[in-house]
């Protein structure tokens, strides 16, 4: 796969998990084509991937090269005039038009100028091209409006003159309302009512859009006020992953960012990390000081300091979303109000079961109201009728409002490290669980788990998870790699999944096959090349090679082993 876009979320890599929503997403876009597919908007809080999520669709569909062709705009957070906005936007649009078609991925980062996409238009007998480059520049001191209906407009009326589809992915919609002016100094106001410029383009079939925000409320009323609510599918995209693809994200992170963890703090960051990506990557890459994450206790105190230090990236990252969305409910009861609602997610609450059960001295309309800014505000949610409400499904926000609010509600400064220590000693009480939730995850992940294993393990020898097992020293692990790539003598390049020095001079080669099926004689001897050129190539260490084979071994490959003295295993042991 390509990557034209560089993605925000960094190394490509980072993006784990996400199985169930790039499932639901792939059936969509493949019914683009044929012209089924409704625009969509994207509903979810800052740091829940939506960016990371919608930018690999774009670079999915790029790579794909088939009959979609997408379009990825972010609406910047900052002050633009109208026109230079329009000519930003066709700019865009234009330039990664014509890198897909080109196949070059450098028009989706360097912009091309209107002259450029002209020229590129005249040559290529795209009519539409050059008519709107000459419409734009005609138009630059006299009509904006043109200018913008020129612009935005352009995806729906290539893909209908040129019978093509286009996905037209618009990030952060709702700044359209906001950083829009009509003026060059920006004295006058905003030009509130940009979003209804796209009233009809959302429901066209051949250019579909799929919009995102960060501001759930906001964008809500925004795609209602504009749009018509029923113009836009609604997909609520939450900020958690699966507990499995929680956990892969903590051994992907820990390698990635060379952090030392093991298989038994993988599960604990994972789990006090309630899976959240954004949460588990501020851990791993936390600047606590006595940051430990191969430790209970460290696992503890590097959570602890990521909600609770206000220098710490959790916590500005949260600052930031809590001073836009709560100024209107700034004040003692209505933090009760909303950090009780937050504990109690599970159930709805009236206005007067809230009086009644706070004891608050307020009226019923005037807990109502408070109740519907927090709606507004992104951290209640309307329940099944007008006056019920509820909390956020959303772990990571109640401890962030515990920290802040808790302290000024009851008088006494929460200590969440005696909650985390809780969750560990229940986790740390049912081995079987643990345990379980491993061997869920090796078929994924095995060769970051043996290689956590061999890099936290001391003074083991390599019996210990394989057999046939011809040295049988003590091993001290200094360097764990994975996935280490060498050059045959052919000049072809092949990898080793596993390479684990020890002091001793000795050197672990692994290979990790992950099918479902048993391992055959072939498969053995193409691992026997592979350390033969190892061999070759660290002629002053000994080198103990081994497989581990998930299927299993056929009896040929099991002999093949044994003849070469190589090291078998068809499960990861855990001690």
């Amino acid at each position: 796969m390509q990557y034209p876009l560089k993605e925000k979320i960094g190394s490509p890599e980072l993006l784990v998990g996400r199985g169930k929503e790039f499932k639901s997403f792939n059936r969509w876009l493949e019914n683009i084509p044929r012209e089924l597919s409704k625009s969509r908007v994207i509903l979810a809080r800052r740091k829940s991937g939506k960016t990371a999520f919608v930018q690999r669709i774009f670079n999915q569909l790029w790579s794909q090269n088939g009959q979609v062709i997408p379009f990825y705009f972010s609406i910047p957070e900052r002050k633009a005039w109208y026109p230079l906005f329009a000519i930003e936007y066709y700019r865009t649009f234009a330039s990664q038009y014509i890198s897909f078609l080109e196949r070059d991925p450098l028009g989706v980062r360097q912009l091309l100028s209107l002259d450029e996409i002209k020229d590129y238009g005249q040559a290529n007998s795209l009519k539409l091209l050059v008519d709107d480059v000459t419409e734009l520049q005609r138009e630059m001191g006299i009509g904006h409006d043109l200018m913008w209906n020129v612009a935005h407009t352009a995806p729906h009326r290539f893909a209908a003159v040129y019978d093509q589809r286009v996905l037209v992915i618009i990030d952060e919609f709702q700044y359209l309302t906001k950083y829009i002016y009509p003026d060059q100094h920006y004295q006058l106001d905003p030009i509130e009512t940009m979003p209804g410029s796209f009233h009809t383009m959302v429901e066209s079939k051949v250019a579909p859009m799929l919009v995102t925000g960060s501001y759930v409320s906001w964008l809500i009323d925004i795609t209602s006020k504009y749009l018509e609510a029923g113009r836009l599918s609604r997909w609520r995209m939450s900020p958690y992953l699966t507990s499995e693809e929680g956990l892969q994200a903590v051994y992907k992170y820990a390698e990635l960012y060379n952090e030392r963890i093991t298989n038994e703090t993988a599960i604990l960051i994972n789990q006090l990390c309630m899976s959240d990506p954004f949460f588990i990557s501020c851990v791993v890459q936390s600047f606590y000081e006595d940051k430990a994450l191969d430790t209970e206790e460290g696992v503890i105190n590097t959570i602890n300091y990521e909600i609770t230090d206000y220098e710490s990236e959790m916590s500005m990252t949260w600052s930031e979303y809590i001073a836009l969305t709560l100024p209107k409910i700034n004040d003692v009861n209505s933090k009760h109000i909303l950090l009780h609602l937050s504990k109690h997610n599970d159930r709805e609450w009236t206005p007067q079961e809230v009086q009644e059960t706070l004891k608050l001295d307020m009226s019923l309309d005037e807990i109502q109201r408070k109740l519907q800014l927090m709606v507004e505000a992104d951290v209640l949610v309307r329940g099944s009728s007008d006056i019920d409400y509820q909390g956020l499904q959303d772990g990571t926000l109640y401890l962030i409002l515990r920290n802040r609010f808790e302290k000024e509600i009851t008088s006494y400064a929460p200590d969440l490290r005696v909650d985390f220590r809780a969750e560990v000693k229940r986790l740390q009480a049912d081995k079987s669980r643990l345990r379980g939730m491993l061997n869920n995850l090796t078929g994924k992940m095995a060769e970051y788990q043996l290689a956590t294993a061999f890099r936290s393990k001391k003074r083991f020898a390599l019996s210990a998870y394989f057999e046939g097992v011809v040295d049988d020293s003590r091993l001290n692990m200094i360097h764990v790699q994975t996935r280490v790539l060498q050059q045959r003598p052919d000049g072809k390049k092949q990898e080793l999944d596993i390479v684990a020095e020890s002091s001793c001079g000795r050197v672990v080669v692994v290979e990790v096959k992950k099918w479902q099926t048993k391992l055959s004689a072939t498969h053995v001897e193409d691992f026997i090349e592979k350390v033969a050129v190892y061999r070759d190539e660290q002629a002053d260490k000994t080198v103990l090679p081994a497989i581990l084979s998930l299927g299993g071994f056929s009896d040929p490959a099991r002999k093949a082993c044994e003849e070469h003295g190589i090291g078998r295993a068809t499960e990861i042991v855990w001690n």
